[in-house]
Protein backbone atom coordinates (compact mmCIF):
# COMPACT_ATOMS: atom_id res chain seq x y z
CA UNK A 1 0.00 0.00 0.00
CA UNK A 2 1.25 3.39 -0.99
CA UNK A 3 3.06 5.49 1.95
CA UNK A 4 3.35 2.38 4.59
CA UNK A 5 6.27 1.80 6.35
CA UNK A 6 7.93 -1.36 5.66
CA UNK A 7 9.29 -2.08 9.33
CA UNK A 8 11.43 -5.10 8.49
CA UNK A 9 13.06 -2.77 6.29
CA UNK A 10 13.98 0.57 8.02
CA UNK A 11 15.31 0.81 11.51
CA UNK A 12 13.48 1.99 14.47
CA UNK A 13 15.88 4.49 14.64
CA UNK A 14 14.93 5.69 11.40
CA UNK A 15 11.82 6.78 12.19
CA UNK A 16 12.43 9.20 13.89
CA UNK A 17 15.10 11.55 12.03
CA UNK A 18 15.13 13.70 9.12
CA UNK A 19 15.70 12.24 5.17
CA UNK A 20 18.91 14.22 5.11
CA UNK A 21 19.57 12.57 8.44
CA UNK A 22 18.74 9.59 7.10
CA UNK A 23 20.87 10.13 3.65
CA UNK A 24 24.22 11.32 5.76
CA UNK A 25 23.97 7.89 7.51
CA UNK A 26 23.85 5.96 4.34
CA UNK A 27 26.82 7.81 3.32
CA UNK A 28 28.29 5.78 5.80
CA UNK A 29 27.89 2.50 7.58
CA UNK A 30 29.32 0.80 10.83
CA UNK A 31 29.76 -2.91 10.76
CA UNK A 32 30.88 -6.48 11.11
CA UNK A 33 31.93 -7.67 7.64
CA UNK A 34 33.30 -11.49 6.92
CA UNK A 35 37.05 -10.81 6.08
CA UNK A 36 37.03 -13.05 3.21
CA UNK A 37 34.17 -10.27 1.55
CA UNK A 38 37.08 -7.70 1.62
CA UNK A 39 39.46 -7.69 -1.18
CA UNK A 40 42.62 -5.58 -1.38
CA UNK A 41 43.22 -2.32 -2.80
CA UNK A 42 44.10 -2.29 -6.51
CA UNK A 43 47.69 -1.77 -6.97
CA UNK A 44 47.80 -0.97 -2.78
CA UNK A 45 51.21 0.87 -2.34
CA UNK A 46 52.05 -0.05 1.14
CA UNK A 47 53.50 -3.12 2.16
CA UNK A 48 52.12 -5.46 4.57
CA UNK A 49 55.25 -7.35 6.52
CA UNK A 50 55.17 -10.09 8.57
CA UNK A 51 57.52 -8.06 11.07
CA UNK A 52 57.74 -7.79 14.87
CA UNK A 53 55.32 -4.36 14.31
CA UNK A 54 52.85 -6.98 13.04
CA UNK A 55 53.77 -9.40 15.70
CA UNK A 56 52.70 -7.06 18.64
CA UNK A 57 49.08 -5.98 16.76
CA UNK A 58 47.89 -9.34 16.24
CA UNK A 59 48.74 -9.96 20.05
CA UNK A 60 46.73 -6.18 20.91
CA UNK A 61 44.00 -7.45 18.38
CA UNK A 62 43.72 -10.82 20.40
CA UNK A 63 43.32 -8.91 23.63
CA UNK A 64 41.31 -6.00 22.97
CA UNK A 65 39.55 -6.40 19.57
CA UNK A 66 40.27 -3.86 16.59
CA UNK A 67 40.05 -0.25 18.39
CA UNK A 68 39.67 1.06 15.25
CA UNK A 69 37.64 -0.12 12.53
CA UNK A 70 38.73 -0.16 8.88
CA UNK A 71 37.89 1.26 6.17
CA UNK A 72 35.84 -0.27 2.71
CA UNK A 73 33.80 0.56 0.04
CA UNK A 74 31.40 -1.56 -1.63
CA UNK A 75 32.47 -3.05 -5.29
CA UNK A 76 30.00 -3.93 -7.83
CA UNK A 77 29.96 -7.34 -6.91
CA UNK A 78 28.62 -6.85 -3.53
CA UNK A 79 31.91 -7.45 -1.88
CA UNK A 80 34.28 -4.98 -0.08
CA UNK A 81 37.33 -3.71 -1.26
CA UNK A 82 39.69 -2.40 1.40
CA UNK A 83 40.64 1.17 1.81
CA UNK A 84 42.81 1.99 4.55
CA UNK A 85 42.98 -0.81 7.53
CA UNK A 86 45.23 -3.77 5.41
CA UNK A 87 47.94 -4.41 8.01
CA UNK A 88 44.64 -4.69 11.05
CA UNK A 89 43.16 -6.89 8.24
CA UNK A 90 46.34 -9.00 7.88
CA UNK A 91 46.35 -9.14 11.54
CA UNK A 92 42.96 -10.18 12.04
CA UNK A 93 43.43 -13.07 9.57
CA UNK A 94 46.53 -14.32 11.86
CA UNK A 95 44.46 -13.91 15.00
CA UNK A 96 42.36 -16.39 13.12
CA UNK A 97 39.38 -14.02 13.50
CA UNK A 98 36.51 -14.33 10.60
CA UNK A 99 34.87 -10.65 10.74
CA UNK A 100 36.40 -7.23 11.28
CA UNK A 101 34.64 -4.02 11.92
CA UNK A 102 34.71 -1.37 8.96
CA UNK A 103 33.34 1.68 8.35
CA UNK A 104 31.32 1.06 4.58
CA UNK A 105 32.01 4.67 2.48
CA UNK A 106 29.90 5.43 -0.48
CA UNK A 107 33.54 6.69 -2.49
CA UNK A 108 34.48 7.12 -6.10
CA UNK A 109 37.68 5.35 -6.94
CA UNK A 110 39.68 8.51 -7.31
CA UNK A 111 38.12 9.29 -3.56
CA UNK A 112 39.14 6.17 -2.63
CA UNK A 113 42.47 6.03 -3.70
CA UNK A 114 43.02 9.81 -1.66
CA UNK A 115 41.54 8.54 1.37
CA UNK A 116 43.62 5.19 0.93
CA UNK A 117 46.83 7.53 1.09
CA UNK A 118 46.32 10.08 3.40
CA UNK A 119 45.38 7.62 5.79
CA UNK A 120 48.71 6.06 5.67
CA UNK A 121 50.96 9.49 5.76
CA UNK A 122 50.65 9.31 9.52
CA UNK A 123 52.57 5.71 9.46
CA UNK A 124 55.97 6.08 11.39
CA UNK A 125 57.50 4.69 8.59
CA UNK A 126 57.06 4.91 5.50
CA UNK A 127 59.41 3.53 2.62
CA UNK A 128 60.55 5.95 -0.76
CA UNK A 129 59.15 2.89 -2.39
CA UNK A 130 55.86 3.33 -0.78
CA UNK A 131 55.51 7.27 -0.48
CA UNK A 132 56.54 7.17 -4.72
CA UNK A 133 53.59 4.80 -5.70
CA UNK A 134 51.15 6.45 -3.39
CA UNK A 135 51.75 10.22 -4.59
CA UNK A 136 51.30 9.23 -8.30
CA UNK A 137 48.26 7.60 -7.44
CA UNK A 138 46.94 10.00 -5.41
CA UNK A 139 48.52 13.23 -7.98
CA UNK A 140 47.00 11.22 -10.57
CA UNK A 141 43.09 10.88 -8.65
CA UNK A 142 43.16 15.00 -8.03
CA UNK A 143 43.99 15.49 -11.44
CA UNK A 144 40.75 13.55 -13.07
CA UNK A 145 38.76 14.69 -10.01
CA UNK A 146 39.52 18.43 -10.91
CA UNK A 147 39.17 18.25 -14.60
CA UNK A 148 40.82 19.87 -17.41
CA UNK A 149 42.18 23.47 -16.84
CA UNK A 150 41.00 26.28 -18.60
CA UNK A 151 42.89 27.71 -22.16
CA UNK A 152 44.08 30.94 -19.20
CA UNK A 153 45.52 27.81 -16.94
CA UNK A 154 46.99 25.72 -19.57
CA UNK A 155 50.11 24.15 -17.51
CA UNK A 156 51.01 20.87 -17.96
CA UNK A 157 50.39 20.62 -14.70
CA UNK A 158 47.56 22.79 -13.96
CA UNK A 159 44.03 21.92 -13.42
CA UNK A 160 40.93 23.54 -11.97
CA UNK A 161 42.12 23.27 -8.45
CA UNK A 162 42.07 25.96 -5.66
CA UNK A 163 46.23 26.41 -6.30
CA UNK A 164 45.52 25.95 -10.10
CA UNK A 165 48.26 23.54 -10.37
CA UNK A 166 47.68 19.66 -8.75
CA UNK A 167 51.62 19.43 -6.88
CA UNK A 168 51.18 22.89 -5.36
CA UNK A 169 47.98 21.43 -3.74
CA UNK A 170 49.09 18.30 -2.70
CA UNK A 171 52.36 19.49 -1.36
CA UNK A 172 50.30 21.78 1.36
CA UNK A 173 47.97 18.68 1.97
CA UNK A 174 50.33 15.83 2.25
CA UNK A 175 53.07 18.62 4.25
CA UNK A 176 55.62 17.99 1.59
CA UNK A 177 57.21 20.32 -0.70
CA UNK A 178 56.50 20.00 -4.23
CA UNK A 179 59.98 19.40 -5.48
CA UNK A 180 59.94 16.12 -3.11
CA UNK A 181 57.06 15.18 -4.31
CA UNK A 182 58.55 14.71 -8.00
CA UNK A 183 61.32 13.29 -6.84
CA UNK A 184 59.66 10.59 -4.73
CA UNK A 185 57.02 9.72 -8.16
CA UNK A 186 60.26 9.65 -10.46
CA UNK A 187 61.33 6.56 -8.28
CA UNK A 188 58.71 4.78 -9.89
CA UNK A 189 60.97 4.40 -12.97
CA UNK A 190 63.82 2.74 -11.58
CA UNK A 191 63.87 -1.01 -12.05
CA UNK A 192 62.80 -3.26 -8.53
CA UNK A 193 66.45 -3.82 -7.21
CA UNK A 194 67.73 -0.02 -7.36
CA UNK A 195 64.15 0.87 -6.07
CA UNK A 196 65.09 -1.70 -2.95
CA UNK A 197 68.50 -0.26 -3.19
CA UNK A 198 66.76 2.85 -1.89
CA UNK A 199 64.34 1.34 0.51
CA UNK A 200 67.16 0.15 2.17
CA UNK A 201 69.14 3.87 2.22
CA UNK A 202 72.13 2.31 -0.15
CA UNK A 203 70.69 5.00 -2.61
CA UNK A 204 69.73 8.45 -1.75
CA UNK A 205 66.69 10.02 -3.15
CA UNK A 206 69.00 12.60 -5.30
CA UNK A 207 71.06 10.44 -6.56
CA UNK A 208 68.52 7.74 -7.06
CA UNK A 209 66.20 10.69 -9.14
CA UNK A 210 69.11 10.71 -11.51
CA UNK A 211 69.00 7.26 -12.14
CA UNK A 212 65.52 7.10 -12.67
CA UNK A 213 66.32 9.19 -16.41
CA UNK A 214 68.89 5.72 -17.32
CA UNK A 215 67.09 3.62 -19.66
CA UNK A 216 65.88 0.30 -18.01
CA UNK A 217 69.07 -1.84 -20.10
CA UNK A 218 71.55 0.83 -18.77
CA UNK A 219 69.82 0.92 -14.85
CA UNK A 220 70.40 -3.09 -14.87
CA UNK A 221 73.78 -2.69 -15.91
CA UNK A 222 74.36 -0.35 -12.84
CA UNK A 223 72.56 -2.34 -10.35
CA UNK A 224 74.87 -5.06 -11.45
CA UNK A 225 78.23 -3.07 -11.48
CA UNK A 226 76.61 -2.00 -7.56
CA UNK A 227 76.68 -5.34 -6.45
CA UNK A 228 79.78 -6.15 -7.93
CA UNK A 229 82.18 -3.87 -6.33
CA UNK A 230 79.83 -3.67 -3.25
CA UNK A 231 79.62 0.32 -3.80
CA UNK A 232 76.96 3.11 -5.05
CA UNK A 233 77.23 5.70 -7.14
CA UNK A 234 77.52 9.44 -5.79
CA UNK A 235 75.02 12.04 -6.13
CA UNK A 236 77.45 13.79 -8.82
CA UNK A 237 78.51 10.22 -10.36
CA UNK A 238 74.45 9.95 -11.05
CA UNK A 239 75.15 13.59 -12.57
CA UNK A 240 77.34 12.11 -14.89
CA UNK A 241 75.82 9.17 -15.88
CA UNK A 242 72.64 10.47 -16.75
CA UNK A 243 74.59 13.06 -19.03
CA UNK A 244 76.26 10.60 -20.63
CA UNK A 245 72.48 8.90 -21.37
CA UNK A 246 70.82 11.19 -22.75
CA UNK A 247 74.10 11.45 -25.30
CA UNK A 248 73.37 8.20 -26.23
CA UNK A 249 76.99 7.23 -24.91
CA UNK A 250 76.56 5.23 -21.57
CA UNK A 251 77.99 1.75 -22.03
CA UNK A 252 78.92 -0.66 -19.69
CA UNK A 253 82.78 0.34 -19.92
CA UNK A 254 81.24 3.47 -19.13
CA UNK A 255 79.58 2.84 -16.51
CA UNK A 256 82.42 0.87 -14.67
CA UNK A 257 84.93 4.00 -15.54
CA UNK A 258 82.49 6.38 -13.51
CA UNK A 259 81.88 4.02 -10.77
CA UNK A 260 85.50 3.54 -10.20
CA UNK A 261 86.26 7.04 -9.85
CA UNK A 262 87.13 8.58 -6.32
CA UNK A 263 84.00 9.98 -4.21
CA UNK A 264 85.01 12.58 -1.59
CA UNK A 265 83.42 10.72 0.98
CA UNK A 266 85.22 7.72 0.04
CA UNK A 267 88.77 9.72 0.15
CA UNK A 268 90.23 8.71 3.64
CA UNK A 269 91.35 11.45 6.17
CA UNK A 270 95.00 12.49 6.34
CA UNK A 271 96.43 11.52 9.63
CA UNK A 272 97.98 14.87 10.76
CA UNK A 273 96.09 17.87 11.10
CA UNK A 274 98.54 20.23 10.87
CA UNK A 275 99.01 20.96 7.41
CA UNK A 276 103.29 21.72 7.83
CA UNK A 277 103.19 18.29 7.93
CA UNK A 278 101.17 17.35 4.96
CA UNK A 279 102.57 19.85 2.51
CA UNK A 280 106.00 17.93 3.04
CA UNK A 281 103.95 14.30 2.59
CA UNK A 282 104.16 13.79 -1.36
CA UNK A 283 100.55 13.59 -2.74
CA UNK A 284 101.48 10.40 -4.63
CA UNK A 285 101.69 8.49 -0.96
CA UNK A 286 98.25 6.96 0.40
CA UNK A 287 96.27 8.35 2.81
CA UNK A 288 96.73 5.31 4.94
CA UNK A 289 100.30 5.08 5.00
CA UNK A 290 101.13 9.06 5.72
CA UNK A 291 102.41 7.67 9.29
CA UNK A 292 104.68 4.72 7.78
CA UNK A 293 106.32 7.32 5.66
CA UNK A 294 106.79 9.86 8.22
CA UNK A 295 108.81 7.69 10.40
CA UNK A 296 110.54 6.31 8.13
CA UNK A 297 111.51 10.37 7.17
CA UNK A 298 112.63 10.61 11.10
CA UNK A 299 114.40 7.47 11.12
CA UNK A 300 116.41 8.43 8.14
CA UNK A 301 116.88 11.78 9.78
CA UNK A 302 117.88 10.56 12.89
CA UNK A 303 120.57 8.05 11.39
CA UNK A 304 122.15 11.18 9.03
CA UNK A 305 121.92 13.28 12.54
CA UNK A 306 123.64 10.84 14.79
CA UNK A 307 126.67 9.82 11.82
CA UNK A 308 126.92 13.82 11.63
CA UNK A 309 127.20 13.68 15.58
CA UNK A 310 130.14 11.01 16.19
CA UNK A 311 132.50 12.68 13.13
Amino acid sequence: MKGKIDLALHPVDDLFTTEDLRQEKRHELLMDIPISMISDFPDHPYKVLDDDSMTELVESIKTRGVIQPVIVRVKDDGNYEMVAGHRRKHACELAGLETIPCRVQDLSRDEAVISMVDSNLQRETILPSEKAKAYKMRLESMRRQAGRPSKENASPLATNLSKGRADDEMAEIVGEGKDNIRRYIRLNELVPSLLDMVDEKKIALRPAVEISYLTKEEQNVLSDCIEYNDATPSHAQTIKMRKFSEEGRLTGAVIESIMEEEKPNQRIPSQFKDERIRRLIPQNIPRERESDYVVQALEFYNRHRDRGQER
